[in-house]
């Protein structure tokens, strides 16, 4: 049985090259089973075409946030970087 792990690696590779039959037959397999790889699937397929887009500049006006939303981002990171302990201070 293919573990997510290995899906995970073939999916990426697959973006890359043709996989042969004997890792795309096991790879379909488990993404009939497992809910959560299709979503890591569909997420590498977004992130590839916006990466392309991008890198063409045809995505600029759709990445772009207004300054309330980049304010909130702000506010919650600083506020997320609070909450995290230092690893300075474990020993």
């Amino acid at each position: 049985m293919m573990t997510c792990e290995q899906a995970a690696r073939l999916l990426s590779d697959s973006l890359d090259r043709p996989l042969p039959l004997r890792q795309r037959i096991p790879l379909r397999m488990h993404l009939l089973m497992c809910k959560l790889c299709p979503r890591f699937l569909r997420q590498l397929l977004f992130l590839r075409e916006a990466a392309k887009k991008y890198a063409e500049g045809e995505g600029e006006g759709e990445f772009s946030l207004s300054p309330d939303a980049r304010e909130r981002i702000k506010r919650s990171l600083a506020h997320q970087s609070k909450e995290v302990p230092s690893r300075k201070n474990e020993k």
